[in-house]
């Protein structure tokens, strides 16, 4: 008898707007390495006007409907970031505003996420990891906890190609999408 998998979609934040970013690639690497069953497709949140509540009163920008569709339309989110100040970008802080609001149509409540956080540092952007756990805590976003996933010295863990060429890193990254997925699968809500 065949075995068959429901694909579980998983909704991938990159912190970064540069197009050769470190994260944007790691985000690629983790899409590869994820199990059968979970796909993992980026979502945008560059184009996104900075989150104002007299915008959402009438008729909210497309942008932002659009975005909470595709969040609420998610079995969970994968947050990759890189680290700005200590903290997160800008950019990742709005698309958690926007999503968030207005109030009580929070499109994050509930979604199963994880959080990989990179950098060129030997902290692997520790401080930006647990300032957005911090926000996704006050979302109702049940967040991966173990294992924390802070890649240090980022730059030299992927080849030319984008691949990752550590394969101590590429073991390590196997296994939190293993985790992700099983994490995905015991906290959706249905």
């Amino acid at each position: 008898m065949q075995e068959t998998f429901m694909t579980t979609h998983v909704a991938v934040l990159v912190g970064s707007l540069r197009k050769a970013s470190v994260t944007r690639t790691l985000s690629r690497a983790l899409a590869e390495l994820a199990p059968e069953g979970l796909q993992l497709s980026a979502v945008e949140i560059g184009e996104m006007q900075f989150y104002n509540p007299d915008l959402d009163e009438a008729s909210p920008p497309a942008s932002w409907q659009a975005f909470r569709d595709r969040i609420r339309g998610s079995d969970g989110v994968l947050f990759v970031t890189p680290e700005y100040n200590r903290s997160v970008p800008a950019v990742l802080k709005n698309a958690l505003d926007v999503g968030s609001r207005p109030g009580g149509k929070n499109v994050w409540a509930g979604k199963p996420a994880a959080v990989i956080s990179a950098s060129r540092g030997a902290l692997g952007g520790f401080g930006a990891n647990h300032h957005l756990r911090q926000s996704l805590v006050c979302l109702d976003v049940p967040v991966l906890q173990q294992p924390e996933a802070y890649l240090g010295d980022a730059y030299n863990l992927f080849d030319d190609d984008g691949k990752l060429a550590n394969e101590t890193t590429l073991a390590f990254l196997s296994t939190f999408m293993e985790k992700f997925a099983a994490w995905i699968a015991t906290n959706r809500r249905t």
